[in-house]
């Protein structure tokens, strides 16, 4: 092996040791990134991850969801394994799940909920937004319960703009043939 291939092997190893979770286990892969090994360390929560993570293995945990970005500055991560944590499946799955569906879909059908109790055992592909829990996503207050004179404003402009078009027609003069 050259000696700058050499050289760079060992940089990014010593990359990898400088910003590994304490948690985990990190080395350097052959194609310029790192495997993040934090599988069945009894995570509850996704520790800071280095930005060149690769690789990233999650399995055998506490996991119960994952925070909004979370992995936005991990540009290259590919692989990502997740099962076998209890995930709770509501609003607070939601980021994760449409970042499966567009790196990893096959990842996202393995997975299975722990709860609620009408997800458990479910995959989240297969649930609905509002079996997700809605996300906050409703009606505003106004628009789900409408006024009676909202009705009545409506009632008022169609019978003006009725009346508008009545003496319209009224004014304008009807073009009469003329005698041959």
């Amino acid at each position: 092996m050259p000696a700058w291939m050499l050289l760079l092997l060992l940089w990014a190893a010593a990359e990898a040791s400088e910003d590994c979770p304490a948690a985990c286990a990190c080395r350097a892969l052959n194609t310029m990134g790192l495997q993040v090994d934090c599988s069945g360390r009894g995570l509850e929560a996704l520790p800071a991850l280095p930005a060149p993570t690769r690789q990233l293995l999650l399995t055998n945990n506490s996991l119960r969801t994952v925070p909004p970005g979370a992995f936005d500055h991990l540009p290259q991560l590919q692989d990502l394994d997740l099962e076998h944590n209890p995930w709770r499946c509501d609003c607070g799955l939601v980021y994760l799940r449409l970042w499966l569906e567009d790196r990893a879909p096959e990842q996202l059908r393995r997975l299975r909920c722990a709860g609620p109790a009408h997800a458990a055992g479910r995959a989240p592909a297969l649930l609905s937004g509002s079996e997700l829990g809605g996300c906050g996503w409703s009606l505003r207050e106004s628009w789900a319960h409408p006024r009676p004179w909202g009705d009545a404003a409506l009632v008022v402009v169609a019978a003006l703009g009725l009346a508008l078009l009545v003496s319209l027609l009224c004014t304008v003069p009807v073009p009469r043939a003329s005698p041959r």
